[in-house]
């Protein structure tokens, strides 16, 4: 699982940073923040596009109600996929 710097310690995946006095990281650590930014942007994308849609925020704490709402939108978008 990614994350971000926020989760250090967590043995999450983070991006890897300078420690203190190193001008720059080596070039395997900039390719992996680099592959680790475009997956990040994808997700955080995603949820924000869910967070937009009035179905998902009018039933996020009614137990379930995100579970089916998801369905209900996976189904409608798989639907449109379809034709």
């Amino acid at each position: 699982m990614i994350a971000d710097g926020g989760y250090r310690g967590t043995g999450l995946v983070i991006p890897h940073r300078r420690e203190p006095g190193q001008s720059e990281l080596p070039a395997w650590k900039e390719d992996h923040n680099t592959s680790h930014r475009k997956v990040r942007a994808r997700v955080e994308h995603a949820f924000a596009r869910m967070k937009a849609w009035k179905i998902l925020r009018d039933c996020r704490l009614q137990g379930d109600g995100v579970h089916y709402a998801m369905l209900g939108i996976a189904r409608l978008h798989n639907l449109t996929l379809a034709g």
